[in-house]
């Protein structure tokens, strides 16, 4: 496996409150990492840096080589890394398939056809074809979410963020969004996920990266992490999390 993302010493305040400090991490293409900890903890900060979402305040962050705060560095960033956010964000007066052609069409130029039919293939994939013609607002959340996951994947990008995904759900929707989103980690994804779904990072995570306080505190397999956890605040979490 080759190193696709790199975080080296990053760090990002807001005002005077310091929400990362000095920040260290590898990924590998098709590692598939979960992210966890309190609120607060800069998880979501921590995955919104990478692609410039939040640009982080010093030391440095690289997607396949390329420095994220260059402006090629950033354009490379917004074609070959796709996002998926907790609400959805979809656009309420397009169709679904509407909002999975806009950005291929716009960003990498293809035809109408031929960003229809790879949107439709994205949604059959994730087993929502059937409401293409639909608008979101007559969706489940939990079919919301799925489009926007078959729309950011529209831009075949290299690596997918998840910013808990399935924190805005009812609870019976979540294990629909979870179950995509392992068979897009079953597929060789490159992905990183924000979330509190333990089981999730039981069944899909190569490592779980535990932070807390802006740091990373521990990094582990899931088996050490839940079975053995090295740190005392990763601990704590844990035996909350558990009750």
């Amino acid at each position: 496996m080759s190193e696709i993302i790199r975080l080296h010493n990053v760090s990002k305040n807001y005002e005077s409150f310091q929400v990362l400090q000095g920040i260290n991490l590898s990924v590998q293409q098709g590692e598939k990492i979960v992210i966890c900890g309190p609120s607060g903890s800069g998880k979501s900060t921590l995955i919104r840096c990478i692609n410039r979402l939040n640009p982080h305040d010093s030391g440095s962050i690289t997607v396949e080589g390329q420095d994220v705060s260059s402006k090629a560095g950033s354009d490379h960033v917004r074609r070959e890394v796709g996002m998926v956010f907790q609400n959805f964000n979809l656009f309420p007066h397009l169709t679904v398939l509407e909002n999975c052609t806009l950005a291929p069409m716009k960003v990498r130029g293809l035809s109408r056809q031929a960003a229809e039919e790879l949107a439709l293939r994205y949604l059959n994939r994730v087993h929502i074809g059937a409401q293409a013609y639909k608008k979101p607002g007559q969706l489940s959340g939990g079919q919301q979410q799925r489009v926007a996951i078959a729309r950011a994947l529209c831009m075949n990008p290299k690596v997918m963020l998840f910013d808990e995904p399935t924190s805005a759900l009812d609870p019976e929707m979540v294990g629909e969004v979870l179950e995509v989103m392992a068979e897009l980690a079953q597929d060789g994804m490159t992905m990183l996920c924000v979330t509190h779904e333990m089981g999730f990072a039981r069944k899909v995570a190569d490592r779980v990266v535990f932070m807390d306080a802006g740091q990373i505190v521990e990094t582990a397999s899931p088996a050490e992490f839940f079975e053995n956890p090295q740190h005392p605040r990763t601990r704590a979490f844990l035996s909350q999390i558990r009750h």
